[in-house]
């Protein structure tokens, strides 16, 4: 583990904790694209999978009321069936493949994002369904789960506090499958757990200071913040699977 390395990967998971406290989202994407410039995406994805639940323990005892659990179990239950397909998919393709796959997803969701999409009312079973099987292909594959759900509350005509709520309590029951699955695929190696033990700090700092930081920031400008980072990211990782 050098320095430099080290010092790339605990900024980026400072970062994404951050937003991730303040916001509910984002670290999953922050992560896989600073952590992907680093490390590769076989090491990358089950790190991300044992952070993402550190963060989530500490978070959805906080939001758990607040969670739309009507729209969340369908998701959820989409993901169950879509996520070993995904880690499949991880060990078989290339590492700049999954790289560029990495970045195109995340520059997809920050442009609908950022564009205002917007539903006209709340996901039904089968949308919430889709939703869940597009979650778990890209959990498997990236480590990031997060985005289509992520485009499907924060569209979805709810409160920021609801949407916030089932984003924690979707990246919670994601990182419990996912982890597991790739748990049962032999991808937790010696090289994952001692990056996952020595980010871990980083990341508690930022979930921290984000989760105090919410409420007290005006959350349209921070969200601009970060879909501008999540851009970045993107371009950056898109480069370097061009340049491999």
């Amino acid at each position: 583990m050098e320095p430099i390395p080290f010092f790339v990967a605990a900024l980026a998971v400072f970062v994404g904790a951050y937003a991730r406290g303040f916001s509910g989202f984002g670290s999953g994407m922050i992560w896989a694209g600073g952590l992907s410039l680093v490390l590769p995406p076989v090491v990358v994805v089950p790190a991300i999978f044992l952070l993402d639940l550190i963060a989530s323990v500490h978070l959805v005892p906080r939001v758990w009321k607040d969670i739309d659990w009507r729209s969340l179990s369908w998701i959820l239950l989409g993901t169950l069936v879509a996520t070993a397909p995904g880690l499949y998919l991880l060990t078989e393709l290339p590492a700049n493949v999954t790289r560029a796959a990495i970045a195109a997803v995340i520059l997809a969701m920050t442009l609908l994002l950022w564009r205002g999409f917007t539903l006209k009312a709340m996901p039904g079973p089968r949308m919430a369904g889709a939703t869940g099987v597009l979650s778990g292909l890209l959990a498997g594959t990236t480590g990031m789960g997060g985005p289509p759900a992520i485009l499907l509350y924060f569209s979805a005509p709810t409160t920021v506090g609801v949407s916030r709520a089932s984003l924690i309590g979707f990246l919670f029951g994601l990182d419990i499958i996912s982890g597991g699955l790739a748990a049962a695929q032999g991808l937790y190696t010696r090289e994952v757990v001692v990056w996952s033990l020595a980010l871990a700090l980083p990341m508690l700092a930022g979930i921290v200071l984000g989760n105090r930081q919410f409420g007290r920031t005006d959350p349209a400008r921070f969200r601009r913040y970060v879909l501008m980072l999540l851009a970045a990211l993107s371009l950056a990782v898109l480069l370097r699977a061009l340049l491999g």
